[in-house]
């Protein structure tokens, strides 16, 4: 199969085509998914600064008297609170802290008076970042140094509900950049090497694919080579028979019958070949054409027994029948193909049965299913050609059956019209002590 250069461009094709797209659908599974990564992490850092913010804004309000003045209990709240523009105020490190989140490096607070200056400052609070104040409720800025922020703005009210400024609460996203860089890296890695896979099991299932075409495209060839094979012989005969006949200068009546006695036999032997290849085509096509009919075999294999003992008489070759059932025995099917299928087996074992010896045709019932038997004492066949004797024009013994007529598809065509009728068709045979025919056709 390697070597064939059509089916490999065509199993090449076929390994890119899936791959390109397994590639494609990896690719918008795993853009959809860094999506979802990055939209789950965005929602549970804005959650975890509205809890912080929630907390320190509810703690706050209970302990400022004075718009804009901070109090000194404050300092319990807020880690690292620093006092923007006094200087000498050291920090204050309070003795404990409510909200543990302020302590993990980069979350910040900023408190703003109602006008929007920069009271005081508390947790990792950077200072590149622009004191400006912006009263919008979510927000995503940036520093000098390209850093990253997404904060919380609130509005923060006295004891007695006066307006005293505004409280935000913000954290780095440098954490959550690592993170989605790490992410990205992972597909990044991941998606060439899964396409390397891919592409690797795109070509394994493009050859499993391709085998049963393969093997069609074979069995078309060997079939065409054949068929043209056996077109031409007889076409050769009558066409060398022809050009001796006009070779001949005179030629008497009984020359000149004889010479159409050839071209008729060549003939026949042609019009019959194209019409077995026609039936086949046709059975391949469509199984049974005409209307399934109940038909008996006990009358089939009465009626053939009873037609085919001249042959048989003609070639010294007893041949009987065996009726193991009582009952008649009736299939669903066309009963012009399978008298075409018994009276094939039947023919062949006579054809193929040296003078005494003898042919059963027995019929038999197992399991709702009928059973036609072709027993012969012949010169039987070798394993080898057991295998292939239903391959079209196949012959066991290509000198014998070519003096008999045969065109090595009489068992091809049996075994087609048994396939048709959902049956199935097996020889056994030994070499030199016969063979058999088994039959088997659902009642």
């Amino acid at each position: 199969m390697n070597q064939n250069k059509l089916f490999n461009r065509t199993r090449w094709q076929l390994a890119i085509s899936y791959a390109a797209v397994m590639g494609l659908i990896l690719s918008v599974l795993g853009f959809g998914v860094y999506k979802a990564i990055a939209h789950a992490h965005w929602v549970a850092i804005d959650r975890e600064l509205e809890s912080v913010a929630g907390t320190l804004h509810d703690s706050l309000e209970l302990k400022l008297q004075q718009p804009g003045r901070l109090e000194p209990i404050v300092n319990e709240l807020l880690p690292n609170l620093r006092l923007v523009g006094v200087k000498g105020i050291k920090e204050q490190l309070p003795s404990r802290h409510i909200l543990s989140a302020i302590n993990q490096g980069y979350y910040y607070i900023r408190l703003f008076d109602y006008s929007g200056k920069l009271i005081a400052t508390a947790g990792a609070y950077p200072e590149e970042l622009p004191p400006q104040f912006n009263s919008q409720y979510w927000q995503t800025i940036t520093d000098s140094k390209g850093n990253i922020y997404h904060q919380i703005s609130v509005a923060l009210h006295t004891q007695t509900q006066q307006d005293w400024g505004y409280f935000q609460v913000g954290r780095n996203l440098q954490d959550f950049n690592d993170y989605l860089s790490t992410v990205k890296w992972v597909l990044k890695l991941g998606l060439p090497t899964a396409l390397i896979l891919i592409g690797f099991a795109s070509w394994l299932l493009a050859g499993l694919a391709m085998k049963p075409i393969y093997s069609s495209y074979r069995q078309i060839q060997q079939f065409t080579a054949d068929a043209a094979h056996e077109l031409r012989t007889p076409l050769a005969a009558s066409q060398a028979t022809v050009e001796s006949a006009l070779l001949t200068p005179q030629l008497d009546e009984k020359e000149a019958r004889e010479i159409l006695r050839t071209i008729d036999r060549q003939n026949r032997r042609l019009t019959q070949l194209v019409a077995d290849l026609l039936l086949l085509a046709r059975m391949d096509n469509q199984a049974i054409r005409d209307r399934p009919q109940l038909c008996c075999l006990n009358d089939l294999v009465s009626d053939l027994v009873e037609e085919l003992a001249a042959m048989a008489i003609a070639s010294k070759v007893a041949l009987t029948s065996e009726v193991r059932v009582q009952q008649q025995l009736n299939v669903v099917g066309n009963s012009d193909q399978l008298y075409r299928l018994v009276a094939n087996l039947i023919v062949n074992a006579i054809q193929y049965t040296p003078a005494g010896g003898k042919v059963t045709v027995i019929l038999d019932c197992s399991h709702q299913e009928a059973i036609v038997q072709v027993q012969d004492t012949g010169i039987g066949m070798a394993a080898a050609d057991l295998e292939r004797i239903f391959d079209r024009f196949y012959r066991v013994n290509s000198d014998r059956s070519r003096h008999t007529g045969g065109s090595g598809l009489g068992l091809a065509i049996a075994q087609t019209i048994a396939r048709a009728h959902r049956g199935s068709l097996s020889a056994r045979s030994e070499l030199g002590s016969g063979s058999t025919f088994l039959l088997q056709l659902p009642l």
